[in-house]
């Protein structure tokens, strides 16, 4: 699961934007203006029947700051992403 969901600077952020145009989501923000500092994707692909599943996941970042449940305070009744 990306550590996005939990941190202060998810919708601001032009990483998490990116990762958020490789899912085909919407966009938190239209123009993200914080620029993380070491923020680490792992990419993922699995065959899944007829078609390969790709998955962006941030597994760790310098600016990560802590804050429960900020994605989801954003997003309220939305699945929280993988």
């Amino acid at each position: 699961m990306c550590i996005c969901v939990n941190c202060h600077y998810v919708d601001v952020c032009q990483t998490y934007h990116a990762v958020e145009e490789q899912h085909q989501q919407s966009h938190l923000t239209d123009k993200p203006s914080f620029n993380p500092i070491q923020a680490d994707i792992n990419v993922n692909i699995r065959p899944k029947d007829e078609y390969i599943e790709i998955e962006w996941d941030i597994v760790s970042c310098k600016s990560f700051l802590e804050e429960t449940g900020k994605w989801i305070r954003l997003c309220p009744g939305l699945p929280i992403p993988n």
